[in-house]
């Protein structure tokens, strides 16, 4: 499904028309247009959270009918775009409208419905847009932030943002990007399988070496540097936190990425638990707490994102304030194991 909505990269107008937009049967044209009872349409599923704009729909009462076709899913008959439209059609007392049909699941049609409140008419309002970012990363988490972002109209960080700080959309260990290809979260991995490549065949071209492990060619060039200084081929910052020891025998040291994630699901599920105890949601400082805790909480394949977002003349700020933060935890956390 997610190769799917990738297919089309937005903004394209002539994409929309030509593809996004096709979805009828055999040898009938890509953009054919149809004359639908109005009654025969279901209410979308819309990604605006107010709902519908009264002023804008008798606007389009006094535009008349000429408006472009509204986009209906074929399967269910439900507005994908221009409910405004259908209901100033109704307003006017029109029996029939153009419809354009969409062919695709529901999700599917949910981000087709986004991209073109996006593009076009009235626009969305940051809020639909971030709460329309959380669904789409619910139902393809395994979509990149600036994949998201571009069906969104927000910014790869904002998209970053709502990921973070939402504690129901499911953790995914790859990402796939607007150019269709599937990478890892952690980019240890795709550097070490790099460095793997260019170790049994020394000879073979950087670009194929890239694209086999699924990196990009900067990160592959860089890697082919640091083995010709016999270093390794991971940065320590993308390593990822020392592994803490464990009561049972298990030595310190740093663990594997699938420890990591492991470690990281653990915490999502304690984060779940917590939202949902009474004792913590039903006070003030409570709730407090849980916001905090949320908005905390890191999961591995946020470090890429989170370090890349950061500008070079802010790196030691930020740094230190990241020191900061972690220095009250911790004795936060002591405080309460004492306790």
């Amino acid at each position: 499904m997610e190769h799917s909505i990738l297919a089309e990269p937005a903004g394209s107008g002539e994409r929309r028309e030509d593809q996004g937009r096709a979805g009828g049967g055999a040898g009938e044209p890509a953009a054919a247009v149809h004359s639908v009872p109005v009654t025969a349409l279901l209410s979308a599923d819309s990604p605006r959270l107010a709902g519908e704009d009264r002023d804008h729909t008798l606007r389009l009462v006094e535009a008349g009918r000429g408006v472009p076709p509204i986009l209906v899913h074929r399967a269910t008959m439900r507005v994908v775009d221009g409910m405004h439209r259908l209901r100033a059609a109704i307003l006017r007392g029109d029996e029939t409208i153009d419809v354009v049909y969409f062919d695709g699941d529901a999700d599917e049609a949910f981000v087709r419905a986004v991209e073109e409140n996006v593009a076009h008419g009235l626009p969305l309002s940051r809020a639909d847009r971030r709460a329309a970012a959380a669904r789409i990363m619910a139902s393809h988490p395994r979509l990149s932030d600036r994949a998201i972002a571009a069906r969104t109209g927000l910014s790869a960080k904002s998209v970053a943002e709502v990921r973070r700080s939402s504690a129901a959309v499911p953790r995914s260990n790859e990402r796939l990007g607007a150019d269709g290809r599937v990478r890892p979260l952690n980019s240890a991995e795709g550097r070490l399988a790099a460095a793997r490549a260019m170790t049994q065949r020394p000879d073979a071209p950087l670009r194929e070496i890239a694209r086999a492990a699924g990196v990009s060619l900067s990160t592959a060039h860089d890697v082919r540097k640091r083995l010709s200084r016999q270093q390794n081929p991971v940065p320590e910052r993308y390593a990822g936190p020392p592994a803490r020891p464990r009561t049972g025998g298990a030595a310190p040291g740093r663990a594997g990425g699938a420890g990591r994630a492991d470690r990281q699901r653990d915490h999502g599920a304690i984060l779940r638990t917590l939202m949902k105890d009474p004792s913590l949601r039903n006070t003030d400082t409570g709730r407090q707490l849980l916001m905090l805790l949320r908005a905390r909480v890191i999961a591995p394949g946020d470090w890429a994102d989170l370090l890349d977002s950061v500008p070079p003349h802010c790196r030691e700020a930020v740094a230190e304030l990241a020191r900061h933060c972690a220095t009250s935890w911790h004795r936060l956390a002591d405080e309460l194991d004492r306790r």
